[in-house]
């Protein structure tokens, strides 16, 4: 039986849920307690943050509120662009820890490939942060390893040492940027590809197509976007702080998109927002 009722299968063999609830943006304290508790308890079991999101407290916190068992969750969180090195990993990932008040992490990434105080040495840094990771994941603190951010030419060198590979790269993905090429770099490497920001950040709540095609089906536009991201194989990270969208946001599992509207929201690909380029990022 599977652990989680809707799920996909990491090259690693760990289970991940197939929808996750992300909190980029989301402010620390009550509204981020607030918010994590009612994702789960609408029944999202995969929660996201990362460091550099400043909430990693109050997402720990939320998690104890739902009373949900430890093992009925998968927590994700991501070192940042301070932390590239073994020594730093090392500290980063127990800092993360103690932040979530969590024995161990199931997904830990690197969020960029490329920060800007690194660049002229990213792919020496990324290794020793990788081998701080694998360690950790080793030493029982992490179950599942990942990248974020990362293109092909960030993958192709931290492939050249990585001992463990990573199972997920976390991408800025939706139908106004699919990203192709590294969709297609991903899927040659048996990574996941995980959707942030499946609703172009909020730009594609109003394109036309995605309303028309949220019409047919009687859904919302979001509901329609994160559908989209699930019929492709992708694993979508949807985020709100209103209760109301939260709910809503989960309940993509009682329908299909037929494959002439899959079709239709493909054509969309370059209509929204960009993805940020890692290797002019100013950060």
């Amino acid at each position: 039986m599977a652990k989680f009722e809707h799920s996909f299968k990491l090259s690693d063999g760990n289970e991940i849920p197939a929808i996750g609830f992300g909190t980029w943006q989301t402010p620390d304290g009550e509204v981020a307690r607030h918010a994590v508790k009612t994702a789960i308890d609408a029944g999202y079991r995969l929660i996201d943050t990362a460091a550099i999101y400043g909430n990693e407290e109050s997402v720990g916190q939320g998690i104890k509120d739902s009373g949900i068992k430890r093992e009925d969750l998968f927590v994700t969180t991501k070192l940042w662009n301070d932390a590239h090195n073994y020594e730093a990993a090392k500290k980063a990932i127990d800092d993360s820890l103690t932040r979530l008040d969590l024995d161990y992490l199931d997904l830990y990434l690197i969020h960029w490939p490329n920060p800007v105080k690194i660049r002229d040495q990213y792919e020496e840094l990324n290794a020793e942060t990788w081998r701080a990771m694998e360690e950790a994941q080793k030493a029982g603190k992490i179950r599942s390893l990942g990248i974020s951010n990362f293109k092909k030419h960030h993958i192709d060198a931290l492939m050249k040492t990585a001992e463990i590979k990573p199972v997920v790269n976390q991408i800025f993905l939706n139908p106004g940027d699919m990203q192709l090429a590294v969709q297609k770099e991903n899927d040659k490497w048996g990574m996941l590809s995980e959707a942030y920001s499946p609703l172009g950040t909020g730009g594609m709540l109003g394109n036309e197509t995605v309303k028309a095609i949220a019409s047919k089906y009687g859904k919302s536009t979001a509901q329609i976007l994160i559908r989209w991201s699930l019929e492709h194989g992708f694993l979508p990270l949807p985020k709100s702080v209103h209760d109301e969208y939260i709910k809503a946001n989960f309940e993509v599992f009682d329908f299909k998109l037929e494959d002439t509207d899959i079709k239709e929201l493909d054509k969309l690909d370059g209509t929204g927002a960009k993805a940020t380029d890692p290797d002019t990022a100013e950060f």
